[in-house]
């Protein structure tokens, strides 16, 4: 996304609004392959935009996929007695090209040493192309800041409550906050990898299956059937779940014809089409992390769609009103991601629903329904 890109249309929420905020000098990136004046052009609009909007200039710009000594002179003669200085410049070099896929960057779980290797080239690249001392002569603009540690989490429990973490490459997404909150709550964090432990740890009272690439992986994952199977069991057993975007592909019945967990009975396919936004999310029964009428604040990004979608939440966006994911008061599988730094509430919701003996016959899921 740009520099202006946030909530819609608006710039609420962009990295022009948080530099705003922090009282940052920004230094804007350019694409300079297939242009020569019109860089002048680019670079005037975004600083007189930055002005008009948040009365902050641009503190300097970097020419990026430059394509000779020739393309960096012409760009360089171009910005000549603009307001933004030039601080350097990059060449166009397929060693630079980052590694990325339908939902952007490839995680760095999933290649360590490839990924480690290209920022030793990128460093090497910036240092030789880009004025190291003039860009730190402009962060130390930014005046010191003091920020007010968050509220943690309530510990809702006594002894620890063992919590297994979906990790490994299938699972990579996961906010260190939200991680941070259940252990507040009383979680104690244990990271089970799906393409390769064979079941769960004896001990574990709840799972938090967070997003990655389950769609990349969907082999390996199809392949772990004892996993599966425990997890199936154990859910079935009222096992405290809460599944976000990835986590529910997983407990699916199926993911683009690979045979998975089928903890909710609906099955996945990759599409073409990207699912992208905040949400405003109203929860429509009582899950494990907030009750019946619960409001949330999160967001999905997905190319992935379920059937049936399931109608445990109320999601409300730029685009209209949908009802989508699976819920019982122990369970809830959903597209939407939640970031929990601000608002604890669910992880303690959670932990204490994890801790919490089952009596009765587990909750189950009606098919076709989140209720």
């Amino acid at each position: 996304m740009g520099l202006f890109d946030g909530v819609g249309a608006t710039s609420n929420a962009s990295s022009a609004e948080v530099a705003s905020l922090l009282d940052a000098p920004v230094v804007l990136v350019v694409d300079g392959s297939s242009m020569t004046s019109s860089v002048r052009a680019v670079v005037d609009g975004y600083h007189h935009h930055l002005l008009a909007e948040f009365a902050r200039p641009l503190a300097g710009v970097i020419l990026n996929r430059v394509g000779s000594d020739t393309h960096e002179s012409l760009l360089r003669e171009a910005l000549l007695g603009c307001a933004v200085p030039v601080l350097g410049a990059l060449r166009r070099d397929a060693a630079l090209l980052w590694r990325d896929r339908h939902l952007g960057l490839v995680p760095v779980v999933e290649d360590p040493a490839g990924i480690a290797s290209t920022v030793v080239t990128l460093g090497h690249a910036v240092a030789a192309g880009v004025d190291l001392a003039a860009i730190e002569a402009v962060a130390r603009r930014a005046p010191p800041g003091r920020a007010e540690r968050l509220a943690p989490a309530r510990r809702t429990v006594g002894a620890p409550v063992a919590i297994a973490v979906l990790g490994g490459p299938a699972f990579s997404f996961c906010y260190p906050d939200n991680l941070e909150r259940l252990a507040e709550a009383g979680g104690e964090l244990i990271e089970v990898n799906p393409t390769r432990d064979r079941a769960l740890p004896d001990a574990v009272a709840g799972v938090y299956a967070c997003g990655g690439f389950p769609e990349v992986f969907a082999a390996e994952l199809a392949e772990n059937r004892p996993l599966l199977d425990d997890v199936a069991m154990k859910v079935d057993r009222g096992l405290a779940v809460w599944a976000e975007c990835g986590g529910l592909l997983w407990l699916s019945r199926s993911l683009d014809a690979h045979r998975l967990c089928g903890a909710i009975p609906a099955s996945s396919t990759l599409g073409s089409r990207v699912t992208v936004g905040y949400r405003t999310a109203t929860l429509r029964c009582d899950t494990p992390i907030g009750g019946s009428g619960t409001v949330l604040r999160g967001h999905e990004h997905h190319y992935s769609s379920t059937e049936p979608p399931g109608e445990a939440l109320e999601l409300v966006g730029r685009a209209g009103t949908r009802l989508e994911g699976w819920a019982t008061r122990r369970l809830l599988a959903t597209y939407l991601h939640l970031h929990l730094g601000g608002d604890p509430g669910p992880a303690e919701r959670f932990i204490a629903t994890a801790s919490d003996p089952i009596s009765g016959p587990a909750p189950t899921l009606a098919r076709g329904t989140g209720r």
